[in-house]
């Protein structure tokens, strides 16, 4: 695990690189502790499961989850352009911008 990328309520997203393939990684840790205490296992385990069936390919894979007594590790793909929400979380974004945010996989001619 590298640098820290971002940080939430109940999780930290790192920086992370596959020792054998040199590939890059978000790993994202969640505090168990935290997470029981607010009553969010459920919803944590949601997520994975939808993270674990959809695949297309402006949505971040998960590759793979594992845990200890005290975290949760969510190993995905690493995706390089900062956070989402400090785009989005400014307001409105023009046409332009949210181009190259989300650009079209199937575009219509």
């Amino acid at each position: 695990m590298g640098r820290l990328l971002g940080k939430g309520t109940f999780a930290k997203v790192y920086y992370g690189k596959h020792l054998v393939t040199g590939e890059s990684v978000a790993i994202k840790v969640i505090n168990k502790d935290q997470v029981r205490r607010e009553g969010m296992i459920d919803q944590i385990q949601t997520e994975i499961l939808v993270m674990h069936l959809v695949r297309h390919p402006n949505i971040v894979e998960l590759k793979e989850v594992m845990a200890t007594k005290t975290k949760i590790f969510f190993i995905m793909e690493y995706v390089r352009g900062g956070e989402l929400f400090a785009k989005v979380a400014k307001g409105r974004l023009g046409e332009e911008a949210a181009r190259k945010i989300f650009p079209a996989t199937n575009q219509r001619h």
